[in-house]
């Protein structure tokens, strides 16, 4: 692919991670570059090296990982006013980390000068020249962020337009227009790029203008995008938008408008077609949850629900898609509902054989769908759970186990007292515990598993592992990942109401079918309800497997277990 006219600058690592509940080791950061790398990701910042032990043994690590897109780059601040350059420890810092790249920031407000570095405005001129010439001098490409500029422009135009221009006496290969504070709306911005455009004329003396902008406002992707219009050829953000406060650009919607609204494709289709991966995986490494309404790469983003469009959409898919899903490595789905017409459950049932919408097998499913809507059950959120009513409409269902019978106590939480040898008494706490039976047949075969947990439907699913765990030894790639309830009908009397439990369900298993799925249970008991759910979710494993490999795996005859 011939040079992007424009390129991608991750600063997930450093100015992602200032966001809240966003914290990775040392180990995690190396496994996020090498996804970005993958994504091809042109510029990839690593943190700050003087900042900790841990973000210098990055850089040594960094350095033995064999990327093939990316440039690392090490970020740190310009000299400090009391530092001679030549001695200063930020800088030397950057040029200890060994990086093809660094990228130092300075001040652009004449507020931020004289108020925080304590130093005349002169002076930080000179710093930020000294600064960048310095690291010219020692053969690094050098990326100059413009801290707070767009509010320093605002304060003192003059002044601001000045440390620019110092940069590039210094020799900055590309500077960075951040908008620190997150605070810029769109007709400030296009007047200020207009002016830096114009008075600057960064283009003829080769330096390349980059933007960096926080989502205060909301509007960090549309500035973005909006800036390509004033000469930016580099932008900044994060994959998902991490990011202290509300978050940086998020880069995901950036390459996905770049590569397919502007027709300024940043990487390659085979890297793009990573792009719906790498967002998941980051929030993986990272244990924060996927946002499933995020453009391009969001669980939603290509999900229809009404049976009217989806019908539509089967006869031809841009009449209700801006984009084919897979192109970003995503993929359509289809949800169900009381909306859901012949065409959505035809679609559903094909990976099990064709099936006409007008097909007796379509109406037999329908019908069980409406039914089972009508007793509570909402399949758009368990789609395992409605991938086994299908299977069981066509006789495709293969069954794990026979329940015999199940049971749950609670142990209350209570006071025990005790007699001491000095002839007192002291009173101790027994906290609640929960404690479940499950007996069940396989192949003939009665077993038996029985747990203790602090609540009814973690001892249920250890009691049912247990039965389960030496005749399917599948089952230990799985786990309980999340657990919600909801009160159906919590007007009626307490005794009656419905409630609808959903479990999400993960493999451990890096070959596993699927990652993670949804399953459901409905009753007017709780515990039954989360059986359901729980039952639903190995029962739907075990069936992929089935399905995927053409073999029921075979139980192993064992004792059962107490």
């Amino acid at each position: 692919m011939k040079k992007p006219a424009v390129t991608i600058y991750d600063t997930s690592l450093r100015d992602g991670l200032q966001g809240e509940k966003i914290k990775l080791s040392l180990e995690e950061k190396l496994l996020v570059v090498e996804e970005l790398d993958k994504l091809g990701i042109h510029h990839i910042e690593g943190g700050f090296p003087l900042a900790s032990d841990q973000e210098r043994e990055f850089f040594m690590r960094v350095r033995s990982l064999k990327l093939h897109h990316a440039t690392i780059c090490a970020f740190g601040s310009t000299c400090a006013p009391q530092e001679q350059i030549s001695t200063s420890l930020h800088l030397n810092a950057l040029l200890k980390a060994e990086t093809e790249a660094v990228t130092v920031v300075g001040k652009s407000s004449d507020l931020h000068v004289t108020e925080v570095l304590k130093t005349t405005m002169a002076t930080n001129l000179k710093i930020i020249e000294g600064s960048v010439a310095w690291l010219k001098k020692h053969g690094r490409q050098v990326i100059y962020d413009a801290e707070h500029f767009f509010d320093g422009y605002l304060n003192n135009p003059k002044y601001a337009l000045q440390t620019l221009t110092a940069a590039c006496n210094g020799g900055a290969d590309i500077i960075v227009l951040c908008d620190t504070n997150g605070g810029t709306i769109h007709h400030d911005l296009k007047k200020i790029l207009a002016a830096v455009t114009e008075q600057l004329a960064l283009a003829k003396l080769g330096v390349q203008l980059g933007i960096h902008l926080h989502n205060d406002t909301g509007m960090a992707v549309a500035n973005s995008l909006l800036s390509l219009d004033y000469g930016v050829t580099q932008v900044q953000g994060t994959l998902n938008g991490w990011g202290e406060r509300c978050g940086n650009t998020n880069l995901a919607l950036v390459m996905g408008n770049l590569q397919f609204k502007l027709g300024l494709p940043c990487v390659t289709a085979d890297q793009i077609r990573h792009l719906t991966y790498a967002s998941r995986r980051l929030n993986e490494i990272a244990n924060i949850p996927n946002d499933d309404k995020l453009g391009y790469v969001g669980r939603s983003a290509f999900a229809h629900k009404a049976g009217q469009h989806a019908d539509v959409l089967f006869k031809s898919a841009p009449l209700m898609e801006h984009l084919d899903a897979t192109l970003i490595g995503n993929n359509r789905r289809i949800l169900l509902s009381e909306l859901a017409g012949r065409a959505t459950v035809s679609f559903k049932m094909n990976r099990f054989g064709h099936f006409d919408k007008n097909s007796a097998e379509v109406k037999t499913l329908i019908t069980k769908l409406k039914k089972a809507e009508q007793a509570g059950y909402e399949y758009e959120a368990a789609e395992a759970s409605f991938d086994l009513v299908i299977r069981k409409t066509l006789d495709q269902y293969k069954k794990l186990f026979t329940l015999i019978e199940y049971g749950v106590s609670i142990e209350s939480k209570r006071l025990e007292e005790h007699a001491t040898e000095a002839k007192t008494t002291v009173t101790t706490t027994v906290p609640e515990r929960t404690n479940a039976f499950v007996r069940i047949k396989v192949n003939n075969q009665e077993l038996s598993g029985i747990a203790s947990g602090q609540g009814p439907v973690s001892s249920l699913d250890k009691a049912l592992r247990k039965a389960l765990l030496d005749v399917y030894p599948f089952i230990s790639e799985l786990s309980l990942s999340n657990y919600k309830v909801r009160v159906l009908n919590g007007h009626q009397a307490s005794t009656d109401a419905k409630v609808r439990v959903f479990i999400e369900t993960h493999s451990h298993n890096k070959k596993a079918p699927f990652k993670r799925w949804e399953t459901i249970g409905v009753s007017t008991n709780i515990i039954d309800a989360s059986w359901q759910a729980i039952v639903d979710s190995f029962e739907f494993y075990y069936n992929e497997l089935t399905y995927l490999h053409k073999t029921t795996p075979e139980p192993i005859h064992v004792k059962s277990h107490t």
